[in-house]
């Protein structure tokens, strides 16, 4: 359920992608600061989402910098980081740790208990830090681990629990900003379960796992049910997102919330040529002028 939240690079300007990219380079770096150079595997672009988000609302001081490193040892990479990116690496190493917890516990998975091992003392340092966090993550994927073992068809069941994850992730601190953040963490957690649903519902069909659309498998019509319902879940996050006085990388936030996040969902059901997308970067490169 994860790695959802990016952008479609290709209708971002020069400007706007060096910067995107400057972002996930900056909590990449982080990471490695913080919890050494194996917690880079963990890194998606996710938390970057988040590290925008938080920077553009509270607009901190940055540091930036052109540097080497491991992935890319040979042409320098430009990042910037805040204060909300080193929150954004500490979600990020709790979120994996927790994920791979998961995953031995449901299915036995060897590499999920190495993976889980390695993060367990980053994941204790970051729970005494972020408690509330912590134990909200802990809360709800005990409550998923229910629902999926009840096998419980009720979308909103599964959702709504892994929206409340995502939401307690999104408030940094206790002020005027709370309420909205959550909600807006809370609905995209709704629609990333849902839409992680939709995309591997033919493949959990076949295999027997949890999966809430199960009765709806090989009936017709349900690409058009199925945005139906995660356009629902989205409008709720944007509703939210849409109220914080939000200005630097905004385009940006909005690219990822009106196109990225809808690239895998359109994928499955419209893959787009080699040429339809060389005509959506003109248009797109056409309409920034």
């Amino acid at each position: 359920m994860f790695g959802y939240l990016s952008a479609s690079p290709r209708l971002l300007t020069e400007e706007e992608l060096s910067r995107y990219k400057a972002a996930y380079c900056g909590l990449c770096r982080a990471l490695k600061e913080r919890y050494g150079q194996l917690s880079r595997l963990t890194l998606n672009y996710d938390m970057t989402f988040l590290v925008l988000l938080l920077n553009s609302l509270y607009e901190p001081e940055e540091i930036s910098g052109n540097n080497a490193c491991i992935a890319h040892p040979v042409e320098k990479r430009s990042w910037w980081k805040s204060e909300y990116t080193d929150y954004a690496a500490d979600m990020n190493i709790a979120l994996s740790y927790l994920k791979c917890r998961d995953d031995w516990k449901d299915d036995r998975k060897l590499l999920s208990l190495s993976e889980a091992k390695l993060l367990e003392k980053a994941y204790c340092a970051v729970k005494e830090k972020y408690p509330r966090q912590c134990q909200a993550m802990e809360s709800s994927i005990r409550s998923l681990s229910e629902i999926e073992k009840e096998n419980v068809e009720d979308p909103d069941a599964a959702s709504s629990t892994f929206g409340a994850l995502l939401g307690e992730v999104f408030i940094y601190r206790d002020d005027i900003w709370h309420d909205m953040l959550y909600n807006t963490g809370c609905g995209l957690g709704r629609f990333i379960y849902l839409l992680d649903a939709v995309i591997d519902l033919e493949r959990d069909a076949a295999s027997g796992a949890y999966n809430p659309f199960k009765m709806y498998c090989g009936k017709p019509d349900n690409e058009q049910r199925f945005r139906d319902i995660l356009k629902i879940f989205l409008g709720d996050a944007v509703s939210s997102f849409n109220m914080l006085p939000l200005v630097q990388d905004v385009s940006i936030l909005n690219n990822i919330l009106c196109i990225g996040l809808w690239s895998q969902f359109e994928n499955k059901y419209h893959p787009l040529t080699k040429e339809q997308i060389r005509e959506m970067r003109k248009t797109a490169a056409e309409g920034k002028k």
